[in-house]
Formats: structure tokens, C-alpha cells, sequence
């Protein structure tokens, strides 16, 4: 069985072992991260009437053409506070976020809020990250069932990576290099089911 699997199953029973009754949990992915080849996931389980708590999460295992890489997995709980009922209408959230990846060879010419990712065209990058935030969304009901979810969240991330000469070749060149982040932590348009 492969990772993929066992992360579905385990966040499946997740939701047995809750006994969730209707509008008490959904199950969603990230639209946005899904079109990136990021596969997403997530779950949301209604604690109290206004208050859900959410746990999303991506994975790209990808090696791409010309020995490009976009590997990487993240893990992003998040608490949030509806202000109508929850599952639907305007939100706030407080989440974190953890994960590690493998990224080099994709070439670019960005650089974003002190972060210059055009590094990447001619690196690869090996670490880990984790980080906080703030997030606001707002869900569409589509049907008795689904829902489309909009988010954006800013917050604070430290990463700490290994930086090698070339996306394909083994020589490091930097080792445990911190980097700080400020700026948009979470952006998803998702599309949920409700229980």
C-alpha cells in the first residue's frame, strides 16, 4: 500500500472514529495545489457550533522532465471560526504549517517579498520548514453536499536546507542555511464534500 493510500484511509477513520453526523465534517481538496501537481487533501470536523478544525495537506513526489524537481510534502492544521454556521459564509483561522522538501532546476526570474526563488533555475534546495498564520475565507454552498471555499492566509515560516550545485547532481555546496518568511502562507480554492 502505498503513502498515498494510507494517509486517505487514515484520515477516512478519522472521521468514523469522530462519528460525524451531517454538516459535522467534510472532506476537500485544494484546487489550486491539485492544478500545480501538488496532490491535496484535507479534512474538517465541527468541534462547536461556529468552530471547525481543519487538517490539510499536500504531496508532490514528481521527479520532472530535464531533471527538474518539485518534491515535497506539507502539512497545514488550521482552527477556524465561522461567523454565521459553520461550513458555510465568512471565516477566520489560525493554522500552522510543517513539511519537508527537494526543489532545483525550475527555471524563473521570481523573487517575492525577500525571497528570490530565480536561485532555484540553477540550485536545488533540500529542508525543512515549519511556520504560523492568520488566515480569512469565505464557502460557497453548491448543494446539499458541496461546497467551494476560498482562502488566504499571511503568517511567518522558517526553513532550514541544504543547497546543492545542480538539480540532479549530489555535490552540496551549503549546508543547515536558515531562511526567514513573511508574507502569504496559505491560498487554496477548494472544493468540498459534507457529511
Amino acid at each position: 500500500m502505498n503513502r498515498k493510500t494510507k494517509i486517505a484511509i487514515l484520515l477516512l477513520s478519522l472521521l468514523y472514529i469522530t462519528g460525524v453526523r451531517a454538516q459535522d465534517a467534510a472532506v476537500k481538496t485544494n484546487i489550486l495545489s491539485d492544478a500545480a501537481m501538488n496532490i491535496s487533501l484535507g479534512v474538517e470536523v465541527g468541534t462547536a457550533p461556529r468552530w471547525t478544525v481543519d487538517l490539510s495537506g499536500s504531496f508532490n513526489g514528481w521527479t520532472l522532465s530535464h531533471d527538474r524537481r518539485w518534491k515535497h510534502w506539507l502539512i497545514k492544521p488550521e482552527l477556524r471560526y465561522w461567523f454565521c454556521d459553520r461550513f458555510a459564509g465568512h471565516f477566520v483561522g489560525v493554522h500552522a504549517l510543517g513539511g519537508q522538501y527537494n526543489v532545483g532546476g525550475l527555471k524563473n526570474g521570481i523573487s517575492f517579498l525577500g525571497t528570490d526563488l530565480s536561485k532555484l533555475s540553477d540550485y536545488r534546495y533540500q529542508g525543512w520548514v515549519i511556520g504560523a498564520g492568520v488566515a480569512y475565507g469565505y464557502a460557497w454552498i453548491l448543494g446539499r453536499h458541496w461546497n467551494l471555499e476560498a482562502e488566504i492566509g499571511l503568517g511567518y515560516a522558517y526553513t532550514q536546507y541544504d543547497k546543492f550545485r545542480c538539480a540532479g547532481c549530489g555535490k552540496k555546496i551549503e549546508e543547515a542555511k536558515p531562511h526567514h518568511y513573511v508574507g502569504p502562507t496559505k491560498a487554496a480554492v477548494n472544493l468540498v464534500y459534507l457529511f
